[in-house]
């Protein structure tokens, strides 16, 4: 026999040796667990359930609006004579923002106003002449209808004109504009967009369900990324009068205020709407709660008398709960355990009721009433 067949037949022995003692330790101690009458302890993690002051709570995600926002246009085309403002200036209502070359229309204009003028003169010698007798009464309407057409003409030039100035019909934050003096633009083509950004409206949408937790005059409060760590207040305003067919949501409007102007139409928050009074729940982190198609179950911590050692021996037993609402990484609890419960938060799975445990929490389940994502 070779040294190197040696070898091999030793270390197959080790190998062998090993699995088999191992197997043999664990058939001692099984057995040592089942003359104590019981099966070998499992290691869970528990907390105690304790009450906590909860604000009820409507969440959604909403997107921001203008009060008061317009892509302004112009009513006709024309050519740019001027632009009378600056991107990102506030104006004020009223503002003559772009002028549209006008000359050709303001003298033709000038020519109605003089034929308006004729017609008037017209007008009044007719009427002198109807008191004589000269002219007849049919004359002297022809002269009326004559002088009204002149007016309207007038009126309506004079509108054509007002057209080519363009004013800010509200005040607020003027965008980035869109035109510059020479450029020719058609109807409707957009100038620049004019955005009241103090206050803005939120739009959101909630279950039908939560129909009768949602009133005008309720607290609002929206974060965004855009400003971590900053909340804005609000009041809900309206609530639509009628129930999406298609969603079964109700559309619902809050007005934000935005003294900074921070916020931006178009942006998307999300949505808290304060709903009701503070309540005192029971609560626990959302893992000591088993889901099953048979209902919800928590395994709570017993003690069952002492272990051979001396200590106090611990036990789970399994207990059904009604689960209340939920916030973060807790639940709400409205029956099922009692405040001061030892309950199980992780190691569910290896567990039935009546098992020994052991409760070890030097890693405890995350258990925060409003978690914050962390970037990896």
């Amino acid at each position: 026999m070779t040294k190197r067949m040696v070898i091999m037949l030793v270390a197959v022995g080790v190998l062998f040796g090993g699995i088999f003692g191992y197997q043999a330790f664990t058939a001692m101690m099984m057995k040592k667990y089942m003359s104590a009458g019981g099966m070998p302890p499992v290691t869970v993690t528990a907390v105690k359930a304790a009450y906590a002051m909860w604000q009820p709570q409507l969440k959604a995600v909403g997107s921001l609006r203008a009060v008061r926002g317009v892509d302004m246009s112009s009513e006709i085309e024309g050519l740019v004579q001027g632009v009378l403002f600056k991107s990102g200036d506030y104006t004020e209502a009223g503002r003559l923002l772009v002028q549209l070359k006008a000359d050709a229309d303001i003298a033709q204009l000038e020519s109605l106003k003089a034929a308006s003028d004729l017609a008037q003169m017209t007008y009044d010698r007719s009427g002198k002449l109807l008191e004589t007798q000269a002219i007849s009464q049919a004359e002297m309407d022809a002269r009326a209808a004559e002088l009204k057409a002149a007016k309207a003409a007038v009126a309506q030039q004079e509108a054509m004109i007002r057209k080519k100035f363009i004013r800010a019909p509200f005040a607020g934050r003027l965008g980035i504009s869109m035109v510059n003096p020479g450029q020719y633009v058609n109807q409707g083509e957009k100038i620049v967009t004019l955005q009241a950004l103090d206050p803005l409206f939120v739009d959101f949408s909630l279950p039908q369900q939560e129909l009768s937790r949602v009133a005008v005059g309720q607290t609002v409060k929206i974060t965004t990324d855009t400003f971590p760590g900053r909340a804005f207040s609000g009041t809900v305003s309206a609530v639509n009068s009628k129930v999406d067919d298609q969603t079964r949501n109700i559309h619902v409007e809050a007005a934000i205020r935005n003294p900074d102007e921070g916020l931006l139409p178009g942006m998307y928050v999300s949505v808290e709407v304060l709903s009701g009074a503070e309540q005192r729940l029971l609560t626990l982190p959302r893992t000591a709660v088993t889901f099953n198609p048979y209902g919800e179950t928590v395994f709570i911590v017993e003690t069952k008398g002492k272990g051979a050692d001396g200590k106090p021996a611990l036990s789970a037993r399994q207990a059904f709960v009604n689960v209340g609402p939920a916030r973060g990484d807790q639940v709400a609890l409205t029956a099922g355990i009692k405040e001061g419960d030892l309950v199980v938060t992780s190691g569910q799975l290896k567990l039935r009721s009546g098992s020994p445990v052991i409760v070890d929490n030097q890693v405890q389940p995350l258990n925060d009433a409003a978690p914050v994502p962390s970037d990896q």
